[in-house]
């Protein structure tokens, strides 16, 4: 893509997402995804109904009076994007690709966190690690990760769910909140999920389209696999296809639904075609009301 078109589109997303984050999700975010630490702030006198614990035994022996400890929360957190760019997500049917869906949401996601004085950090994974963005703050930060969204070039077509994960358990020290942006057309990736949501915080971002759950009656027409390279003609007229195609896919969703709650995973599901806001309204709502 020319720089100057780059340039244009990053804009476009900025304004777009930047607005939305800061009219409608900071307060949500805020409530959603508290700190979860503590840091010391100051001492006061003990007052009666004061836990024990708390007590400063220095500062007490000091003055000859019982003070306590008081801690404020840690409101910085570590947020990572864990973003799929396999081939799977050039497909789209509606009003934009699965690809265009996820670099509007991971800046939505990111200007919020920032929004919050949290740092942003990215993985975009295929079939292999394709680039790891270390964790920062700042617009400047953010706007980076933007253009790496949309000019980004993946090496690999596959996807491998469960190394992605792996990789984020293994380099990001701290707990954090990870947003796994996906279409999970994968496989075999139950036990690092289970991992990784113990060691952090792990919020499932499902992305699909229409088409990816029905077929349309549109006669003989010929479908490529975007991540293995193999076509093949399929009979769309054929009722018996299209049943058997749609309920594939209402077991695998089931699959995965059962999968999550497993794990004890929040997840979201986004398709290409509806509003991403309200969905994601929700998400925070329900995790807020946790809180």
């Amino acid at each position: 893509m020319e720089t100057s078109e780059l340039i244009k589109k990053v804009r476009k997303i900025e304004i777009k997402t930047r607005g939305l984050s800061d009219q409608i999700f900071s307060g949500q975010y805020h409530s959603a995804f508290k700190g979860k630490g503590m840091a010391f702030s100051e001492v006061r006198e003990y007052q009666f109904g004061d836990d024990i614990r708390s007590i400063d035994w220095n500062v007490t022996a000091r003055f000859n009076h019982p003070y306590v400890k008081i801690f404020d929360e840690e409101r910085e957190l570590t947020v990572m994007l864990i973003v799929d760019v396999s081939g799977s997500n050039e497909f789209g049917t509606q009003k934009q690709l699965k690809q265009d869906l996820i670099t509007e949401l991971a800046a939505v996601l990111s200007f919020s966190a920032i929004h919050n004085n949290d740092k942003v950090g990215v993985i975009f994974y295929s079939s292999q690690i394709e680039k790891f963005i270390p964790p920062k703050k700042g617009t400047t930060h953010i706007l980076r990760i933007i253009r790496e969204l949309i000019n980004f070039t993946p090496k690999h077509k596959g996807t491998d769910t469960a190394g992605a994960l792996r990789y984020f358990t293994n380099v990001i020290k701290k707990k954090s909140i990870a947003f796994l942006i996906t279409d999970f057309l994968d496989h075999g990736f139950d036990d690092a999920l289970k991992i990784s949501n113990k060691k952090h915080d792990v919020i499932a971002v499902k992305i699909s389209d229409l088409r990816e759950k029905e077929l349309p009656d549109v006669g003989l027409v010929r479908a490529k696999d975007a991540e293995s390279g193999i076509s093949r003609w399929i009979d769309t007229s054929s009722a018996a296809l299209r049943k058997i195609y749609k309920n594939n896919n209402l077991k695998a969703e089931e699959s995965l639904k059962d999968l999550f709650v497993k794990c004890g995973v929040d997840t979201v599901d986004l398709q290409t075609d509806q509003d991403y806001v309200k969905p994601l309204i929700k998400l925070f709502k329900k995790r807020g009301s946790r809180q």
